[in-house]
């Protein structure tokens, strides 16, 4: 299996982690909800497959290219 990282492209607020390690998930399945700006941002999966590793908390500040989440595809 490869391993994704999956990556945030804001800076901001991790409000909500919608999946759990070891979870299978399909494309377009919500993983994580930011906030940014007053702004909710979705992070979805990119493709099907498994989380590896959840690498954030809820109300963790985050930066631009943070890792969030390993998938393994």
């Amino acid at each position: 299996m490869t391993r994704r990282e999956i990556k945030s492209e804001v800076t901001g607020t991790v409000s909500t982690i919608a999946t759990q390690q070891g979870a299978r998930v399909s494309k377009g399945d919500s993983l994580i909800v930011l906030e940014s700006m007053k702004m909710e941002i979705t992070v979805a999966a990119p493709n099907d497959g498994k989380i590896a590793d959840i690498c954030v908390n809820v109300e963790e500040f985050v930066e631009e290219g943070r890792i969030l989440i390993v998938l393994e595809v």
